[in-house]
């Protein structure tokens, strides 16, 4: 036994093994080693073409890999020219004449390591090497298929753009480009994953980030040991607080440019991930989730009430089962009397006790979530239909849950997709608050939510506290939190993330204003 707990707390700790680290070995002079180390690497693939040709004499040619490239522009931008061009001099001089006089190309990079052709040739470029020269030309003619741009799935608006993330990282760029034209608009690359060698992208606003913000983000991915990132959640942990234990995230996700744009003119940084359509956010706030783009697009007062309701869903979502079986457990005279009478027929009517049949409801409703999302949509369709008859009809019918449970789960449920982002920790903290109201009453659910509560305050977010400016408090940032005042009033003056209260960042950008 005493192994057993030793070997599983080996297997859930955290790996050692160093951070992916790119290596530098330079090119050979030789046109043939070279070609010979591509298909060595690429175990002589088929999707690896190598196009030699003679140029006046020295052996030159063309790498690429077939899929990645654009066949047409290849052709006709890059081997007709370099065909019909009288080249002369020495190999050195062919490759400075194909680079500057020959190409019919515009993203031209000089390339002197195996590593950066790999990493090049993988993303659509076309390497052109000659005999005799120590380095390679990359031309950029990216042709592989993409998906086209559509409305995201999971973050609807009712008024903005329908244009949401796609799975290619330029074009995303090119999307955050459009909407803010200002030249302060850095985007920096780097390559995470030792095996995947994934692109990702940092973009934020030069005089508006914070400095330590920055540096803080670098050094944490620079600390990435993954061998491969596929998706935003492989990161996410990553870029957490050590040691952070909270329910809640420090880290947003979008899939939306307009809202990106929205958070780097606000300090914020985004990440994005190439072969991901959807981008990450530093630092993130516990009040952002609350926060969506037609909160804007509509008159304030609306915007206020909406938020309000967002408010109150999620407490809803998260305490409203825990509070009903503490009332109806330890303290039923809190309940009016005809529903006290009703809840005490329908439970004295069912064969197991409230606290149980509340959990047992919101298990089932879990799994058909789950079915309901991983199915093909027309069977998820016939899983609702079957849940809702079943659980809903049938199950109340013959005695097995009680009715007035089933609406309170129910609510519950309706009330936790008002802020899908929270979705994941409400699911969690709700069962929390029914075993605790259910074995412990209205205290147990006191204490609960104090810890919660003091887990959160304690929280922050790349040196900005996570509740902020709720705690500490600031006067001037709580205009766009519970309420949302006016654009009039928004314009005046913007609350950079690093200038919150409580924050133990600053922009240099930012000090003079």
């Amino acid at each position: 036994m005493y192994q057993f707990i030793k070997d599983l707390k080996k297997a859930y700790t955290p790996s050692a093994h160093p951070p992916y680290r790119q290596k530098n070995t330079p090119l050979s002079l030789s046109l043939r080693s070279n070609i010979e180390y591509f298909r060595i690497q690429y175990q002589n693939s088929s999707d690896l073409t190598v196009r030699e040709m003679r140029l006046n004499g020295i052996n030159a040619a063309v790498i690429a890999i077939d899929n990645m490239t654009d066949k047409e522009i290849l052709s006709l931008a890059v081997i007709r020219p370099i065909f019909d061009y009288s080249f002369s001099g020495t190999p050195d001089q062919y490759l400075e004449d194909i680079k500057y006089r020959v190409l019919y190309v515009d993203e031209v990079l000089d390339i002197h390591t195996y590593e950066d052709a790999e990493s090049k040739i993988m993303s659509g470029f076309a390497l052109i090497a000659v005999d005799g020269c120590d380095k390679m030309i990359a031309a950029g003619i990216q042709g592989y298929e993409t998906r086209g741009v559509s409305e995201p799935d999971s973050d609807v608006v009712q008024r903005g753009s329908k244009e949401g993330f796609v799975e290619t990282m330029r074009v995303n760029m090119t999307f955050l480009r459009k909407r803010i034209k200002n030249p302060k608009l850095k985007f920096e690359t780097m390559v995470i994953g030792d095996v995947s060698r994934t692109e990702i992208c940092l973009c934020y606003l030069t005089d508006v980030v914070s400095d330590q913000i920055l540096h803080k983000l670098k050094k944490r991915l620079s600390e990435v040991n993954l061998k491969t990132v596929l998706t935003t959640g492989y990161l996410v942990p990553f870029l957490e607080e050590k040691k952070d234990f909270s329910f809640f995230g420090g880290v947003g996700v979008s899939e939306r440019p307009d809202t990106i744009c929205g958070k780097i003119t606000e300090g914020r940084i985004a990440i994005l991930i190439d072969g991901v359509a959807s981008a990450l956010i530093v630092p993130y706030l516990f009040a952002e989730y609350f926060q969506t783009l037609d909160d804007y697009s509509n008159r304030a007062y609306f915007a206020t009430f909406t938020r309000f309701l967002k408010y109150c869903a999620f407490f809803i979502s998260m305490l409203l089962p825990g509070i009903y079986v503490s009332l109806a457990t330890f303290n039923p005279e809190m309940f009016p009397t005809l529903m006290l009478n009703k809840i005490a027929a329908s439970i004295s009517a069912t064969p197991l006790s409230l606290m149980y049949e509340t959990i047992l409801i919101q298990l089932v409703y879990e799994i058909m979530r789950e079915s309901g999302l991983r199915m093909p949509q027309p069977l998820g369709y016939a899983v609702s239909i079957v849940g809702g008859l079943v659980v809903g009809d049938t199950a109340i019918n013959a005695g097995l849950i009680a009715a007035p449970t089933l609406m309170v789960v129910a609510v519950t449920a309706i009330c936790s997709y008002v802020i899908p982002n929270l979705y994941a920790p409400s699911a969690i903290l709700r069962l929390i608050f029914t075993l605790a109201g259910g074995i412990f009453g209205v205290w147990g659910i006191a204490a609960v939510f104090c810890v919660l509560l003091a887990n959160i305050c304690g929280k922050n977010s790349f040196g900005v506290p996570y509740t902020s400016p709720i705690s500490p408090f600031g006067v001037s940032a709580m205009r766009d939190v519970i309420v949302r005042a006016g654009w009039k009033i928004l314009s005046g003056k913007t609350e950079y993330v690093q200038n919150l209260p409580g924050a133990d960042t600053q922009s240099e950008g930012n000090q003079n204003e």
